[in-house]
């Protein structure tokens, strides 16, 4: 099938070389002249574990295309799914400009029959403002050519997008007419053949879906982390609660892990979204209200923890920061603790230097020379009156503790993603504090 995505943020650049992957061709479709060139040039944007030869392979293959004008691929495409970025507004709703305008933009230059299907995330009804707004486009034309309106929101993990594309739990989409369906049962076709779930819904339902499945994950986060908290008051050990609760079939194991706060791309803007959407309809989500409150002040604790052992005045004192990516896997600090804690020591006069695998750039970006940047992790710790850990990066978990405790000022360490056990790192001589333990 001949398909077109806007948008080659994370969804749009897994989705397209995986739709290419599966041998359709497609064509992927951006504003940004640089971004488009640099794929054109083998050259991805964000790091996603086998997106790299996925994307080179299929641009060789000629199965998938970067252009900066939807009009250059619109006569012959069978359906558009628009991937561009939904950012909360002010008041935490999504913003929907984006959306609306490649709406627009197809309305203006569509020539025949065309699938139009929302991938990114957006409130229930952008469907219909979709369809209004292409209409409109339409008239200001004097045509009315028939097309469709489609929801499919994705469920990628950062870090494991390809195979959650590749090999999704689910795919949901929101259809509203029986042609709109047949092409994307044909679409997902290879899907039904290895026996995944396609669940068809009605559209707004399918919208809701996203929302609902991401403030389910937050709440079953933010709810651990308050129960590690209380773990700690009490005396006992959250990872003990943890596998106790998590054998319950009625609860199962997963997203019960507690750690210094979730971020990312998804998580907090479609929480505060889902809130808004509520108020907008009088109603008050009381428990998500609590899940983000919860969420903001985790992000500080390793922060708080690390207080505790210096007092009120950290001025000077040298930090060691591992991890700085909002999970592992990935190089995105979007909502990232890291950003909280960083902004929390150097407010408080410290000296930090940091180390992540893949998000030093980025850190870069966003914090310019406040922070060092060190090689590897013994190089930040190096002098260091403590150890911050913050992203569960796997080449984290079995450091040289010899040679940590020889390179260290003071040997401290605040663990935020509880990856190592209390008793051994007080058997190698560290002052060890994790969360919930």
């Amino acid at each position: 099938m001949n398909i077109a995505i806007v948008g080659t943020g994370y969804v749009g650049l897994v989705s397209g070389a995986c739709f290419a992957q599966m041998g359709n061709d497609v064509t992927c479709v951006d504003v940004d002249q640089k971004k488009v060139a640099d794929l054109n040039a083998g050259i991805i944007p964000i790091y996603e574990r086998e997106l790299d030869a996925l994307v080179k392979n299929n641009h060789k293959a000629g199965r998938l295309h970067f252009t900066t004008r939807l009009t250059d691929c619109l006569d012959h495409v069978e359906m558009v799914f628009t991937a561009v970025g939904t950012p909360p507004d002010e008041d935490g709703s999504a913003d929907l400009r984006a959306v609306l305008q490649v709406a627009r933009e197809i309305g203006l230059h569509m020539q025949k029959y065309l699938v139009v299907v929302t991938k990114s995330t957006v409130p229930v009804g952008t469907a219909e403002k979709v369809r209004d707004e292409i209409r409109a486009a339409q008239q200001e034309r004097g045509v009315e050519i028939p097309f469709d309106v489609a929801s499919n929101p994705e469920f990628l993990k950062e870090g494991a997008a390809v195979k959650d594309f590749m090999s999704p739990d689910r795919v949901v989409v929101g259809v509203d007419s029986e042609r709109s369906k047949e092409l994307l049962t044909r679409l997902y076709h290879p899907f039904l053949l290895n026996n995944f779930r396609v669940i068809f819904t009605d559209i707004r339902s399918a919208e809701m879906i996203k929302y609902a499945a991401n403030s389910m994950l937050a709440t079953r986060i933010s709810f651990m982390n308050d129960i590690a908290n209380l773990c700690e008051l009490v005396g006992a050990d959250v990872n003990m609660v943890r596998k106790g609760i998590g054998t319950d079939s009625r609860i199962g194991s997963k997203f019960l892990y507690p750690g210094c706060g979730y971020g990312g791309s998804c998580f907090p803007k479609d929480v505060k979204a889902l809130i808004q959407t509520a108020k907008e309809h009088g109603y008050d989500m009381r428990v998500l209200r609590a899940v983000e409150d919860v969420n903001q002040e985790q992000k500080t604790v390793v922060f708080r923890k690390l207080c505790q052992y210096f007092g009120a005045d950290l001025q000077g004192a040298r930090i060691a920061v591992w991890g700085l990516a909002f999970k592992a896997e990935t190089d995105d600090m979007r909502e990232a603790t890291s950003l909280v804690t960083l902004r929390l020591l150097l407010n408080a006069g410290c000296k930090v230097r940091v180390f992540d695998p893949q998000a030093m750039n980025e850190c870069r970006r966003r914090m310019g020379d406040s922070v060092s940047y060190a090689e590897n992790i013994y190089d930040a710790s190096e002098g260091a009156q403590a150890v911050l850990v913050l992203t569960e990066w796997m080449q984290f978990r079995m450091p040289d503790w010899a040679r940590l405790y020889q390179l260290m000022a003071r040997p401290l360490i605040i663990d935020g993603r509880n990856l190592y056990m209390p008793d051994e790192m007080e058997r190698l001589g560290f002052e060890y504090h994790s969360i919930g333990r």
